[in-house]
């Protein structure tokens, strides 16, 4: 038996894994309150596959599904606390070689807040409001009163 291939990436509510195997069959999984557990049998040889995680948080198992397609099975674990950001998927910090954080999918959504906006919209607007000194030189139009060439242009040969 060898684990299934898996990524996982984080939401308010839920997080999300998705065991990456093509033309499984005979899919098992279990959602415990601390625990997932997988099973599959996995392409033309029918190799097994399966995989338990003990869980960062407590999950609610009943709100908690799965879907199988041709090419994964995509797993909907429901946070037991909605809005607690998990930092990594299993309880213990053990890295798994089976496992990775899918980022195509990851949003940092802690970040997103309304309170964290308003304060990058007054710190934006103090940006805007800020203007140079009257004494600061205007660098838009820097030295116009030279002559437009440069010292180092010199008059090319004619070609022959």
């Amino acid at each position: 038996m060898l684990p299934a291939t898996a990524k996982w990436y984080d939401r308010r509510d839920s997080v999300f894994i998705e065991f990456c195997v093509a033309d499984s069959k005979d899919v098992k999984v279990n959602f415990d309150k601390t625990k997932c557990g997988f099973s599959c049998l996995c392409g033309t040889d029918n190799v097994k596959h399966e995989n338990q995680i003990e869980l960062f948080e407590a999950i609610d198992e009943n709100e908690s599904k799965h879907k199988r397609t041709d090419r994964s099975v995509l797993c909907y674990l429901r946070k037991a606390q909605p809005g607690k950001a998990w930092p990594r998927l299993t309880k213990e910090k053990a890295k798994l070689s089976w496992l990775s954080v899918d980022f195509n999918n990851w949003k940092d959504w802690e970040d997103d807040s309304d309170e964290e906006m308003g304060n990058f919209d007054q710190f934006s607007d103090m940006m805007n409001n800020m203007g140079g000194d009257d004494g600061m030189p205007d660098l838009d139009g820097a030295n116009e009163e030279e002559s437009s060439e440069d010292s180092d242009d010199e008059k090319m040969p004619d070609l022959e």
